[in-house]
């Protein structure tokens, strides 16, 4: 545990000073300044206003950028050390290779989620100077939501960066899952129901696989507790697993997939070639 937490503050430190980091942060940071700025706590859209319409602008944000944004910073971590000889360095010292590898998860998990956490607070102080009503339980939920979507893009960068070669394969195969998983799953879904009608249970269930869709529809939930939004296939969620259910599915699933996705790349970092 020691040299597991001498190397996430060391990775902090390094990631701190990137360029990176920076343009992470003033992306989310940023974003709520301008959302503030150009008043839309002031619009209203289905009912919603104040800071509960800026919260639903926010995580729609966060839904289409928060992964690609993870994916890419990632999957330098373990392939970028190699290709660097910083691999070398750090394992000619006494850190074990899960140190290592968990390690470098515990520093990426705090400089991904402390940003878009530190605005979503930004967002409920200057809601609270403005005397605008604080929906307490949705901000609470979307911070956990927030976490587990990002402890699941960081399992699989972690793996796609334990399993390729170099850093331009990495970000190549991230940016082609992150296609996947926000485009052509819904067209491909939609087609297949389309062509050989399927069971529309069976169409909902595939799509929650996507853990941006659960994460969306999530979000959605809790504005539109009838889930008007998404048509006819919020009778299904709703049927089959009820309100309550459905967010516990939105918050654990992620959460499952990136600790299946970490433990898959741990054990290819593990078992394969280090250098």
């Amino acid at each position: 545990m020691k040299t597991l937490i001498q190397v996430a503050k060391a990775d902090l430190r390094e990631s701190v000073r990137a360029k990176w980091f920076l343009i992470y942060s003033l992306v989310f940071g940023g974003s709520i300044v301008l959302l503030f700025a150009l008043r839309i706590t002031e619009s209203k859209v289905l009912g919603f206003t104040g800071l509960s319409r800026l919260l639903i602008t926010y995580i729609q944000l966060c839904v289409a950028v928060l992964p690609i944004l993870i994916l890419v910073s990632t999957v330098r971590s373990v392939v970028g050390d190699r290709e660097s000889n910083i691999l070398e360095y750090f394992l000619s010292m006494p850190i074990s290779l899960g140190a290592y590898f968990w390690g470098k998860i515990m520093s990426k998990f705090i400089l991904i989620f402390v940003p878009i956490f530190l605005a979503l607070i930004g967002a409920i102080l200057w809601g609270t100077i403005k005397s605008l009503t604080i929906p307490w339980s949705i901000a609470g939920y979307y911070s956990l939501l927030l976490a587990t979507l990002s402890w699941c893009f960081l399992g699989i960068g972690m793996l796609i960066s334990a399993v390729v070669k170099r850093q331009e394969w990495g970000l190549g195969l991230s940016i082609l899952i992150w296609l996947v998983l926000l485009l052509f799953i819904d067209v491909i879904l939609i087609g297949l129901m389309l062509q050989h009608k399927i069971i529309e249970g069976v169409i909902v269930g595939i799509s929650l696989l996507n853990p941006m869709m659960a994460f969306r529809t999530g979000a959605v939930l809790l504005f539109d507790p009838e889930l008007t939004a998404i048509g006819p296939a919020s009778f299904v969620i709703l049927d089959e697993m009820g309100h309550n259910g459905f967010l516990s599915f939105t918050l654990l699933y992620p959460f499952f997939l990136g600790w299946l996705f970490a433990g898959l790349g741990y054990h290819r970092f593990r078992k394969g070639d280090l250098f």
